[in-house]
Order: structure tokens, then C-alpha cells, then sequence
């Protein structure tokens, strides 16, 4: 088991997992992908109305069983696209469903150009935790992998965590 845990769900463009690629090149940490036990279907415009559908209910998607377990980890990051202004549902059951109470997290959403307020609900989840780091990276809205924020950013925000 490593020190660090990396929490992430990504959908729609991968955005997020481009993300994730880059941090496992630096950290060595566990990693853990949350998947919906019914995946979301169809084109972008049929995920993204669903989408808003469950985040205007507060729906709290049932996520694949899996290991994760938080105790033991000293730095926790978690990892999102934004929908609708906040994270993806599968993100809100997890975060939902841990004691975050003395725990280092780190949070970073992906985004199209309107971060909304996802960092924030995802800070109010993490009740009792140490939040460290939080960033959003920026991607084109029709191309997978097309990062908007400087590269540059990415890095330093990498090497920010890793001196925590």
C-alpha cells in the first residue's frame, strides 16, 4: 500500500483521466477508478441531460463495489469533470459515503470553461478533512484531451502536492 490514494471518475471526454495519467507518472499511489454499476449511455447531449437530471435531484448514483477504503492514506486526491457546475454524481456517492475527519485531501475538477462551484461542494463533502490542494484544469469543450490550461500549471500544481 502506498502513502497516497488517487480517487477519480471520468465519463464523457477522458479529460479527467488525462489528468490522472500525468499524476501516476509522479506519484506512487494507489489508484482507484469509481464506475456507476449502470454506465452512463449515449452521445454527449444524451449523458449531459441525464446528467443534469440526477444533479438537480441530488442523486447519489450506486458506484462499482471496490476496496477503497481511506484509512491509512497521509494524502488522498480526488479527481472530476465538472457537470452542471459541481462534481459528477458518481464523485458525490463517494465523497459521500467516507469519513473524511482528519484526512489530507486534494481535490481537482475538470472543466470546459465554467468551473461553477464544484471545488466548493467538494470541500463542504469532506467534512473534517485537511484540504491541502485544489485546482480546475481547463479543456476544450469538443476535443478529448485538449487541455486549455498551460501545461505549466499542471506541473506546478503536481509538484505542490508532492512536497505536502
Amino acid at each position: 500500500m502506498s502513502d497516497m490514494l488517487i480517487v477519480y471518475y471520468s465519463q464523457i471526454q477522458g479529460n479527467t483521466k488525462y489528468i490522472i495519467d500525468k499524476c501516476e507518472k509522479e506519484f506512487n499511489a494507489d489508484i482507484i477508478r469509481i464506475d456507476t454499476v449502470e454506465p452512463y449511455e449515449g452521445n454527449i447531449d444524451e449523458i449531459s441531460a441525464q446528467a443534469e437530471h440526477e444533479i438537480f435531484l441530488d442523486f447519489k448514483p450506486e458506484i462499482i463495489p471496490n476496496d477503497i477504503k481511506i484509512d491509512g492514506y497521509k494524502k488522498i486526491l480526488i479527481g472530476t469533470p465538472t457537470w452542471w457546475y459541481t462534481m459528477a454524481p458518481a464523485v458525490l456517492t463517494f465523497i459521500s459515503s467516507q469519513n473524511w475527519a482528519g484526512k489530507n485531501v486534494a481535490l481537482f475538477a475538470t472543466d470546459a470553461g465554467c468551473p461553477g462551484h464544484c471545488i466548493e461542494d467538494m470541500i463542504k463533502l469532506c467534512k473534517g478533512a485537511n484540504i491541502f490542494s485544489t485546482r480546475t484544469f481547463e479543456f476544450n469543450l469538443h476535443g478529448t484531451n485538449y487541455m486549455i490550461t498551460p501545461e505549466k500549471d499542471l506541473k506546478a500544481w503536481i509538484k505542490e502536492i508532492k512536497s505536502f
